[in-house]
Formats: structure tokens, sequence, C-alpha cells
């Protein structure tokens, strides 16, 4: 069993004075199937409040109720645009997404680039997914690809504020083929 970190909330690189609101259409306590990977695994639209002075925004999804990776890192996205307020449904599962032009996405616990919906093993109960949203000081000097830690250490000194959504998802039964 790997170590227990805490969420990218709780770490000092992510340090926020002030707090946002981030919101979903598609959540509302629960995470609906179709944003599982039992699903479509599409991400869902997600909403944040606009932060005065930030240069960028950054995202990272993780699961800290995951037995093997703890947190399990879902997604992360960052240098999204300071004028955005808000990602599509949807988005682009590669390292640079066209729209909105300049966001980039690393690399999920599973080692892939993008969104990775909830998986949680069949019959467990309810994980818990906390959608965790940071306006910066400025953009991040991330290759694309990057893993949720060097994303971290870029941010540390440079989170305005922070905010989180948490929606659960549990599978209870053998998806059907």
């Amino acid at each position: 069993m790997e170590a227990r970190h805490p969420l990218a909330l709780e770490r000092a690189a992510a340090n926020a004075k002030h707090r946002i609101s981030v919101s979903s259409p598609a959540i509302h306590g629960t995470i609906s199937k179709m944003q599982s990977e039992y699903g479509d695994g599409v991400s869902p639209e997600l909403w944040w409040d606009r932060v005065e002075g930030a240069k960028s925004y950054a995202l990272i999804l993780e699961d800290p109720d995951a037995k093997s990776i703890t947190p399990f890192v879902h997604w992360v996205a960052y240098n999204i645009p300071a004028d955005r307020t808000s990602l599509p449904e949807g988005l682009q599962e590669q390292e640079q997404v066209s729209e909105p032009a300049g966001l980039l996405q690393g690399k999920t616990s599973k080692g892939s680039v993008g969104y990775f919906g909830p998986r949680p093993p069949v019959g467990d109960p309810p994980h818990h997914y906390h959608f965790q949203v940071f306006a910066l000081d400025s953009q991040l000097d991330v290759p694309p690809g990057a893993e949720c830690d060097q994303v971290l250490q870029a941010m540390n000194g440079h989170v305005l504020a922070a905010g989180e959504l948490v929606g659960t998802f549990q599978q209870v039964a053998e998806p059907s083929k």
C-alpha cells in the first residue's frame, strides 16, 4: 500500500487566504454515472468565482477514499485562462486542448492525461471526489502532461484563492455488458 498524502487543498503549496465557490450543474451531492468510467467518462461542466488579480486557474480532482493510491488523482488542468470561470462538459482528454486555448492537462494516477472519471471498486462505499480550483497570480511554467506534484510545486506561493466542490460516486453492481 502506498503512502497517504493530503489533498491538494491541504498542502502548504496550495495555501490560500481567500475561498472561492465551485459548482457544477451536473453534481448535486452525487456524480452522475455519465461522468464516471462506468458510463461515458466525460468531464462535468464546472463553474467558479472570478478572482481579482488572477492570471490563471488550476484544477485538481482527487479521491482520498481510493485504497491503492491516496489520494488518487483523477484530473489535473492548469494555465486555465484568467478570463475563464468555467470549463465545459466533455473537455478533450489531451495535454493541450483547443478550447479554452492555453489550458494544459496533466497525468492522472492511472497515467492517462485529462479527465479520468470515478471508478471505485464495485461494492465500495461511496467515494468522495474533490474538484479543487485554485486562482493563481501567474501562469505555471510546467510542461504539458505534468504530474500533480509538479503542478503543486509550481503553484507554491502563487495561490490567491481556492475552493472545492465535493461529489460522491458509488458503483453498487457490475456494469451490464
